[in-house]
């Protein structure tokens, strides 16, 4: 593709609305997962939060063609993300002892980095497809969702501790990511239909399939959640 032709214009515009969509999740599992920390790490977390999500997606980018060869990886990723956003729901106790992803630096870290690694599978395809092989475009749009993800986890952070019914809306999101990478794997047409809406028409069935796994998926994590919580209120062992 020609360097500032028509073509790279209209990539790289796709590229940023794209990133502008994707940092939204990025921003809700760094803020969830720096909420417990002390107030001076909390800028810190956030900072190189974002930094390491962005180098796992650079080095995600680089193999989406052998990505793209792996069995399964959507449903793998999916379920890895549920267990993100339970994890992070049943940490919602303010336990300043409640486990190392609440309160300690590289805790947060190992979350933040993890959960972007599921949820980059997804958005590496649709930024690489859009790229067209451009590198280049794939570099400049991973540069302009930096600054993105940072204000919009500092932003998602200040709302958090004010309102913290948006802790269980957060979770809720990631949910919903995770179960659309599950309807989305290749694997399980047959049950789901297309990865794309757009491919071909969903037979009712598949429909109500999908409808079915998102309700599911974002009810058990909020469920879980909620029981976790009220296991540790009422002093009893919990799994989480």
């Amino acid at each position: 593709m020609e360097l500032f032709s028509a073509a790279w214009w209209s990539a790289l515009l796709a590229i940023v609305l794209i990133d502008l969509v994707l940092a939204g999740d990025n921003a809700i599992v760094i803020a969830l997962a720096a909420r417990n920390l002390p107030q001076h790490l909390k800028t810190k977390a956030i900072i190189w939060g974002t930094l390491g999500a962005i180098v796992v997606r650079s080095l995600m980018t680089l193999g989406v063609v052998w990505l793209l060869k792996i069995p399964g990886l959507m449903l793998i990723g999916g379920l890895g993300l549920v267990w993100v956003a339970y994890q992070l729901l049943a940490d919602d106790d303010g336990d300043e002892h409640s486990g190392p992803m609440a309160n300690t630096f590289w805790g947060a870290m190992k979350t933040i980095i993890v959960a972007d690694a599921l949820m980059g599978v997804d958005n590496v395809l649709g930024v690489a497809g859009a790229a067209h092989g451009a590198f280049d475009l794939v570099v400049i749009g991973l540069l302009i969702s930096v600054p993105i993800v940072v204000f919009g986890s500092s932003v998602v952070l200040k709302l958090v501790e004010r309102f913290p019914i948006i802790i269980q809306a957060g979770g809720a999101v990631l949910a919903f990511t995770a179960a659309k990478m599950m309807v989305s794997e290749p694997l399980l047409g047959s049950i789901f239909g297309a990865a794309r809406v757009t491919d071909t028409p969903h037979e009712p069935m598949q429909i109500a399939a999908r409808w079915f796994t998102y309700v599911l998926v974002i009810g058990g994590v909020l469920g879980a959640g909620w029981w976790h919580k009220r296991q540790k209120v009422s002093g009893e062992p919990t799994a989480g």
